[in-house]
């Protein structure tokens, strides 16, 4: 997007909008100021600036502008603020929007928003705009966040931000008094809170899977037979410890609600709040699934390396010359074709509809859903994922569970522990369904309370805690 590609309209009808600070946030919200219809008016130490500023803005010293307009964006650094109380004559009765963030958290003792307004308390200070990049400002509302949050403690001022906010194609989430903008400042410094869980989750089990396996697969071959087999860390262990994560974590998407509806017939009501865990839990769903999608798409990918690694083509070539040279021919074995096509049909249709239960999940797609459908696809279809990759991973393991040789050191085979979780999530699953349990169920959450119980006698469920099921 280019400054000179302003779009001008016949007549302003918005009003003058002032930024301190020609930085390169200010300059893509002036020209974004610009393109909604509004004035804009830079107020700059350093005229020589204007070169720099979109066409059809002006910029001028700090004063003559704060003079132009009664929103003023603040849009430099708190160590820079000092300038500012020479001008508070000229700022009295203004409003005051703080767009600053900090470089890490508890840098100030003080938030930088009530900071401003500790210097210039004859102006309304409005923290603004902070979680905004100039990025997303240049992209318009289309390649980026489109929400604004805000604080204030006047609200005539935080509307003024509002409308301003709403002008530009933007949604705001009013969060409060000012007091609540060391929160807003602390946003941008966040690094994928709600991954936190899930990123732990698979951290640690992809851990002691891989663990697992080089002691069942590897250490265990080494030690009795003598046979070094460490190469196998590279490519054979990783592709069996991802799937067995993925089919886990899947799982853990759907336990939680299990759970959840254990809770609501034992209380026999469902205006009592979760445990605190549970709902941590239940709202990491999303993160969890599409962390258990990654690592099946990593397992797709170590698969189609398989062909062409060095010791599966040396074994196939071993295998035909052994059989040559003594003259036999392995018969072909039907049963085995049977299991091995059966097996991979299940993969490949559960990880075409893992990837459709991941493509839903993005807003851009769920939001074109109605809940019904978003339901169906994320309830009944992520129930058939399941089904279909705990199907893959039986016909996978076959009869080996039967075969003493497999129980290495008393351990059982990896692909057994991957089923424990998902198979008990299908089997509590397959008693909910049933009528008689489904219908209570159904009751409770439509509101029916066992007897006896009245909503007096649980704790009030927070609207932060609270969770829809």
């Amino acid at each position: 997007m280019h400054k000179d590609k302003v779009i001008m309209t016949g007549e302003r009808k918005q009003g003058t909008v002032c930024i301190f600070g020609t930085g390169d946030f200010g300059r893509s919200l002036g020209l974004r100021l610009l393109q909604a219809g509004y004035e804009v008016v830079f107020g700059s130490r350093d005229l020589k600036n204007s070169a720099l500023v979109p066409k059809g803005s002006k910029v001028m010293t700090h004063t003559e502008a704060a003079q132009m307009a009664q929103v003023i964006f603040i849009a430099v650094r708190r160590n820079h603020y000092d300038f500012l109380t020479s001008l508070t004559p000229a700022l009295e009765g203004k409003v005051l929007v703080d767009i600053s963030n900090n470089l890490k958290r508890g840098q100030f003792p003080q938030s930088n928003a009530e900071y401003l307004s500790s210097l210039v308390p004859g102006a309304s200070v409005v923290k603004g705009f902070n979680t905004v990049s100039a990025w997303a400002l240049q992209s318009g509302a289309l390649d980026a966040s489109r929400q604004v949050l805000v604080c204030g403690d006047d609200p005539k001022a935080k509307q003024a931000v509002v409308d301003i906010a709403h002008s530009l194609g933007l949604t705001v989430q009013d969060r409060g008094s000012l007091r609540a903008a060391g929160e807003l400042e602390d946003i941008p410094l966040q690094l994928f809170p709600n991954w936190r869980l899930p990123l732990w989750i698979a951290t640690g089990l992809t851990a002691f899977v891989l663990l697992y396996l080089l002691v069942h697969d590897v250490t265990y071959s080494y030690v009795e037979d003598g046979k070094d087999n460490f190469y196998r860390v590279m490519i054979s262990l990783p592709n069996k410890a991802f799937p067995i994560v993925a089919l886990i974590m899947l799982a853990l998407c759907y336990l939680p609600s299990i759970l959840a509806a254990i809770l609501q017939l034992h209380n026999g009501t469902k205006y009592k709040r979760f445990p605190d865990w549970l709902d941590r839990w239940m709202l990491s769903r999303k993160q969890l699934g599409l962390m258990a999608l990654a690592l099946a798409s990593l397992h797709v990918l170590f698969t189609f390396v398989k062909p062409i690694r060095y010791y599966f083509l040396h074994r196939t070539d071993s295998d035909v010359i052994e059989q040559i040279q003594e003259n036999i021919t392995e018969p072909f074995d039907n049963t085995a074709a049977w299991r091995s096509d059966s097996y991979k049909c299940l993969g490949v249709v559960g990880f075409a509809l893992f990837l459709l239960l991941g493509i839903t999940s993005l807003p851009s797609v769920s939001n074109a859903l109605n809940w019904r459908e978003f339901r169906f696809v994320q309830s009944k279809l992520g129930h058939l994922t399941l089904v279909l990759c705990t199907g893959h991973t039986l016909l996978y393991g076959w009869d080996k569970f039967l075969q003493p040789g497999r129980y290495h050191w008393y351990t059982p085979p990896a692909y057994m522990l991957a089923l424990v979780i998902p198979c008990a999530v299908l089997v509590l699953k397959l008693l909910f369904i049933t009528p008689c349990i489904h219908r209570r169920v159904s009751r409770i959450r439509n509101g029916w309370e066992r007897p006896g119980k009245s909503r007096s006698e649980h704790a009030t469920v927070p609207m932060d805690k609270a969770t829809s099921l």
